[in-house]
Order: C-alpha cells, then structure tokens, then sequence
C-alpha cells in the first residue's frame, strides 16, 4: 500500500474487490453466510417435501427450498406447482423440534413426535408447523435452519448491509443477465428506498459505464456501489483525525477516542481496536487504521449509542427483590385484543423471550376437570393452564436467569385450584418456591440472585408468612374476589356486578401455601398498609388509581415501595389492549408496572428500553433514592436532593442509513424525519424533530442540532423516532431505539433502530453525536 493512497479495503468473504463482480454470484458470504460447502446448507439448497399441519383434518405437502440468496424461503404448492414466498430466515424468531406448539400438540398424536418440528416467527405471524417424513429428517431441518439463522446473526451490521443491497440488485435484474440496464438501476435504486431524478440516474449510470456499451457489468456494478454507499460525514470525521500519511495512526485514533468520544483510553485500546476491526493486513502490520476499518469500528457495539458494558449484568443483583424494576405483562396469554382475541400459550413464550420476568394466568373452571386460561366473560379462546405451565417452564429462562412471578387470577372452584397446584408442582418441580428461604421468618424479600432460576407464585393466601415457622393461624383473609374484580367492579356491567358482587371465593390449602413472597391484598392507604402489613403482602393498582396516586402522593408511595411491591394494570375499558405510560409509575417507585406485551406501541418502546441494559435480565435497579424511607424524592415537586443532577445533552442528528420502505408501492419512498423525545419525571420530559428529508430513505442527512436539558438523569430514557412524513395523514412509524440516558455513550454513534415488534431492522440506522456536560 503506498503511503497517502486510499483504496476501498474489503469485508471478510465478501465479494466486493475480491474478483469480478457477478449478481448472481453465489459463493460470498452475501449469499453463503460464510457456509461453502457446509452440507446443512447444501441440504437447504436442495429443499424437500414437508407436510404442512393447520387443523387435524388439514395436513397437506409442501415443497420448502432456500433461495440462492440464503435468505429466503419459499414453498411450491403440489397443487398449482406455483412458487410463493413464505418467509425470510431473519423473520424466524426459533425453530423448536418436536410437537411444542399448539397446533401440533392439537393436531397430531404422540407417537409422530420425532417427525413434527416448528418454525416461530417474530411479531404477530402464525406459526408454521411442519412434519417430515422420518426422525432423521426432521432433526436435519431443525440443525439446519438453526445454523444458518446463527450464521445471519453474527453477521456485522456492514455486512448486513451489503447482503441487503446485493439482494436488491438481484430483484432489479429482471433479465437475469447479471448485468443492469438503466432502467434496472432506476428500479433498484427505488427498492432501496432512494428517489431521484432521471437525469441524475443517468449521469450517475454514465459515470459507471466504462465500457460505454449501455449495461453495467462486474467492475463497473462495484464502482456503482462504491459510489452508493460512499458517507461524506464519516470522510470529514476520518479526515480530520487520519494524520499519519493519510490514515489513522493508533496515536491518532486514541485521540479520537478522547476528544470526540470522551473515553478514559489508552493506546492499548486503540491498538486493540486496529486489530480487532481493520480489515487491511498490510495497514494493521503498520498499525495503521483505514477508513473502511473506522467505518466498522463505528458499527461495532464499541461505537454504538449504548454503552456496551451496560448491555451485560452491571448492577448489584443482591439487593431484595422490590428494590428493582420488574419486566411485567398483564394479560400475557393474549395474542391480540380482550374481547375476542386468541387465547396462546405462544404468547406466554414471546413475553419471556423478551425478557418479561412477572407474567399473568386468568384461571377459569374448565371441563374434564382441568383449568383453562382466558379472559373471563369475553369470547377470547381458552387454554389449559397444564399447557401454559409447561410453556412458561420452558421459555422462562432462556433470555434471563434471574426468577420469574407467576401471577394468578384465580376463579376457579377449590377442587380445579388443587388441580393448579398438582400441575404446578409436578411441572416446575423444585423450581418453584414452597417456602421462605432460611429457616427463620424473614423480614424482607430475598434478592434476584438468591431467587436465581426460581418461579414465584403471586396470588391470595390463607394465613400469614409466619405460619411456616409456626402453628397455623387463620389471617382473616379468603381470598373473597381476584384484585381486578374488586378494582373494577364499577366499570363493569351491571350483570356482571351481581354475578361477582358478594361473592365469596374458597381458596384451596394446596394453592395457598404455594404463596411465600407475593401475597396479594387489598389497598387500604398508606398509613395501613405501613401499620398492618408485612413486607410479602403487596397490592395491585389499577392503572387510574396508580396514577393518582403516583401524581398527588407520589413520596409516599415511593416510600411505600421502599419495603412493599405494588403491582400496575390496564384498566378494564381497554379492551382493545391498548396501554397506559409506564413511566410515571416508575418514578414513583412502582415495581411491577404491567403492560399488554401483545400490543405494539410507544408504551412498549419505552418498557423496552427500561429493561434494554443489565443483561436483559428484566430487573433493573432502582436508583439509591427510592430505596431509602427517609428519602423526600417527589417526581413531581423536585426539591434538591442526590437525584438533582442536572445535564445537558447536546444531540446532533447527523444522518440515517438503509431505512425501509414504509409503503411498499414501487413508487413509494420515504420522505424521512427523525424525532428525539426525553421521557421521565415532568421536568425532563420534552421532544423536538428534524425537518424532513423529501424521497431518501437510503442516506438522508441533517446535521441538525437539538439540546436538552436532563434534571433527574438516573430516571430518564431517551427514544429515537423515525418516522415517513405526510402532510395529509399522521405520519408512518418506520423505527425507534429507546435507552437509558445513563446507558448513552457520548461522541459519534451509531443508533440501530427495531421495528413496531421491538425486533432489529437489518442494516438501518442513525448516525449521531452526543454530548452531556454539567448544567
């Protein structure tokens, strides 16, 4: 490498400047993952017939292949002999082997369970249940499909990116010449998301056009991407620090690394990072740090927006169980709205999977004497609750270790409670707490650590805690009505109330001694509440009477939380399942704020970025000033106090990359704006946007400055909006990050964005600068 020339360095097994370019190529890691010759994805390449399980009566064949892209999987019907598109491997939330699903626990019998697997996918769509044709077979799908979608994950965000664009090139050439015409570059650059005019197409298209034979072919279609993909705002950053015969010396990296991002570095860090990210070995025999090298580097979670050692267990877990933020959904066996919605077990697995640590179970008599799982009175489906237990122990601790409450709404008769608590037992077995660890009354909650892989069960119980260490005594309390009856009796139909009204509800022994920590109680104020109760008893609030409470006695109720757990809920009129701002409630120190996970919208962004750090654990612990009784934090006054740490948060927008196409019309492209909202205590709460950008969803640039000012920090979130401006209608969600304002890295980032689900959009991005300094 001469010194002071600059060429384009390439990705690990990418084909860009390794050989000529070909479209169709099929032996880059854009089309391979890294997986030549791999017989599981040789296997996937040649496809088979599977037999496609919806109902007992409908099973019907089908013939699955990847695609040479390694992306996508499409099936041919034996009937029309037509191929359709079914899904993308990136869609696939888990593939699990055996009948584990519903449908085909439903649909097929026991003894085909070696032939039976299912693919789940993110978001809302359906699962697909399949059955091979032997054992053998089936476990060859399950490995295979597992493997690739392993092979996707690692895959960096720049080569994400490539794979995305050089699978748009493939679409746009319709011919499949491997070559593109300008209308083919017209169409591809629509599919990416980018407008613009056909004299500068044709300008860009003449400018690659070497051979002047009106197609672009091999090197021309890379210098094309070049050209595409070229960033002026990362040539300016580079530029200014790249002072060693034009490229980055790790002297002059490190000064990067303290200058503009305000690291406490050490050459050994920038050395580390040279050897970690340059991609040109002659530059890191030199020490040297291309610009394709610090383009990687900022793609890396070294150079993203969250701080990267916040993204594993940071916070002390010794702490008793109430002084944390609990991951909670309410109505967790919903798919859809509460009225009429399906009833799954499915859901119960996606809640935990996202990290939800307190998830709820509507018990209802059922026939054959097994209890069933539904929303009462309404025409949602039903589920056995042996069912649900079994998914809940099976997803429980995939994502995190730390324990999982089991919340009960319990209507069901005495003889169908005892069947709960045989199914409960015999299921989770020594993993559900029977009893208060050690062997004396304990005078607060153990912390999540000790309770380290454990199911604690929330609901009425008959006697004190203390009657573990002792005779017996009756505590005056038979669990009369479940706390959502009680709390909302008068929003409730008048039929309703007299069916409830009164109502005693017998509580079997078996199921009550199952509640240790979690005994639920009703509310009658504070002052009794700090008088009578012990610290496992605990209440739930509907969300009306939360917020109440959180805005006129807001330090009251974080003091009643310093040693209680209290427990938020949707009001019952929400039958569309829509949810209420969690955030008020957390700065009243509120554990349990329970959101319907099945409903995408602002709230769950929020939720999602609360519970984004400390590993995803579902526990994040709360600041020192609502774990203290004698603290006089008020959310809503703000005195001075340790929480008064007032920042400001200097934020410029600088640009966003690889934005998807929010209306898939050919014709559609996305007129993109980016909004930036603090959410908090009321003094810090605020929002600001961008102009917008007209037709650019590929690389539209700001530079447009914002600042805020941030008084309680430890409590705040900062959520980035993208969104499709329309002067006619509100305007399109395109994608969102939410995260902690402790957790922001300060200087150039990368902000990734996830889509309506929570789930990462592949490729897209910002690209921002943050500043904090002491107000």
């Amino acid at each position: 490498m001469e010194d002071g020339q600059r060429r384009r360095t390439t990705l690990p097994g990418t084909i860009i400047g390794a050989r000529k370019f070909d479209i169709m190529e099929t032996n880059g890691i854009n089309d391979k993952h890294g997986m030549e010759g791999d017989t599981d994805l040789q296997f996937l390449l040649v496809g088979g017939d599977l037999l496609k399980v919806r109902s007992s009566s409908w099973k019907k064949t089908r013939f699955y292949k990847l695609q040479e892209d390694c992306q996508t999987m499409w099936h041919e019907s034996k009937k029309t002999f037509k191929f359709n598109q079914t899904f993308s491997i990136k869609d696939i939330s888990v593939v699990r082997a055996g009948r584990q699903s519903e449908g085909l626990r439903k649909n097929t019998e026991e003894p085909v369970e070696g032939r039976c697997f299912s693919i789940i996918f993110k978001g809302r769509r359906k699962n697909l249940d399949l059955m091979a044709s032997s054992e053998e077979e089936a476990k060859q799908w399950v490995t295979s499909l597992e493997k690739i979608m392993s092979n996707m994950e690692n895959l960096n965000s720049q080569q994400k990116t490539e794979h995305w664009i050089f699978n748009c090139l493939r679409k746009a050439d319709k011919n499949r010449d491997n070559k593109l015409s300008l209308k083919e570059l017209k169409d591809f650059l629509h599919q990416i998301n980018i407008e613009v005019d056909d004299q500068y197409a044709e300008k860009l298209f003449q400018e690659c056009d070497q051979s002047k034979c009106g197609h672009l072919a091999g090197d021309e279609i890379e210098h094309f991407y070049s050209l595409l993909t070229h960033r002026q705002e990362i040539d300016t950053i580079y530029g200014e620090y790249a002072k060693t015969t034009g490229f980055m010396s790790a002297e002059n990296l490190l000064e990067f690394l303290i200058k503009e991002q305000r690291e406490e570095a050490t050459l050994a860090d920038a050395h580390r990072l040279i050897n970690k990210y340059e991609l040109d070995d002659k530059a890191k025999e030199k020490q040297l740090m291309t610009q394709d090298g610090f383009l990687m580097y900022l793609h890396m979670p070294e150079g993203l927006v969250l701080n990267p050692t916040h993204k594993a267990v940071h916070q002390d877990m010794s702490q008793p169980l109430n002084h944390y933020f609990i991951s909670s959904s309410h109505n967790t066996y919903l798919m859809e709205d509460q009225l009429k919605g399906p009833s799954s077990t499915e859901a119960y697995a996606r809640a935990l999977i996202k990290g939800c640590r307190c998830v709820e179970l509507d018990c209802w008599d059922g026939s054959d004497g097994e209890p069933v799982i539904y929303h009462g009175y309404t025409l949602t489906s039903k589920i056995l609750f042996k069912d649900t237990i079994k998914a809940i122990k099976e997803y429980a601790f995939k994502t995190s270790d730390y324990p999982v409450i089991l919340s009960l709404e319990n209507h069901c008769s005495v003889e169908q409670q005892r069947v709960m608590a045989q199914h409960m037992s015999s299921i989770l077995g020594s993993a559900l707490l029977t009893s208060p660890l050690g062997d004396q009354m304990p005078t607060d909650f153990p912390s999540p650590e000790e309770l380290k892989g454990r199911f604690l069960v929330k609901g009425k119980r008959l006697t004190k805690l203390e009657a573990c260490f002792g005779p017996e005594e009756t505590a005056g309390d038979d669990g009369s009505l479940t706390e959502e009856e009680e709390d909302d009796k008068e929003e409730e139909e008048e039929e309703k109330k007299k069916a409830t009204e009164g109502k005693k509800l017998k509580l079997a022994k078996e199921l009550s001694d199952m509640v240790i920590y979690c005994k639920s109680v009703h509310f009658n104020g504070f002052q009794d509440a700090k008088d009578n109760l012990g610290f496992y008893e605990m209440s739930s609030f509907k969300e009306r009477k939360a917020m109440a409470l959180a805005e006129e006695s807001a330090n009251s109720y974080i003091h009643h939380n310093v040693d209680k757990l209290s427990r938020i809920y949707p009001a019952g009129t929400r039958t569309d399942s829509s949810n209420y701002n969690p955030v008020p409630l957390w700065n009243a120190g509120c554990q349990i704020v329970s959101l319907n996970f099945q409903t995408s919208c602002n709230d769950m962004d929020v939720n999602q970025g609360r519970f984004l750090t400390n590993g995803k654990t579902g526990y994040v612990l709360k600041p020192a000033y609502m774990r203290d009784l004698g603290s006089e934090f008020d959310p809503i006054t703000l005195t001075a106090g340790p929480w008064l740490q007032h920042k400001t948060l200097h934020l410029m927008i600088v640009s966003a990359q690889q934005l998807p196409k929010v209306n898939q019309k050919k014709t559609s492209i996305v007129d993109a704006l980016v909004k930036v909202e603090i959410h908090g205590v009321p003094a810090d709460t605020a929002d600001k946007e961008t102009p917008y950008i007209e037709n650019n969803g590929f690389n539209p640039m700001w530079n447009e400055n914002f600042k805020f000012d941030v008084y309680v920090p430890e409590l705040a979130l900062v959520r980035f909006v993208v969104e499709d401006h329309d002067s006619v209608t509100d305007n399109d969600f395109v994608g969102q990050f939410t995260v902690p304002f402790t957790s922001l890295q300060m200087g150039y980032r990368h902000v990734p964005l996830l889509n309506k689900e929570g789930d990462p959009l592949p490729s897209a991005g910002l690209f921002v600068h943050i500043m904090i300094m002491d107000a």
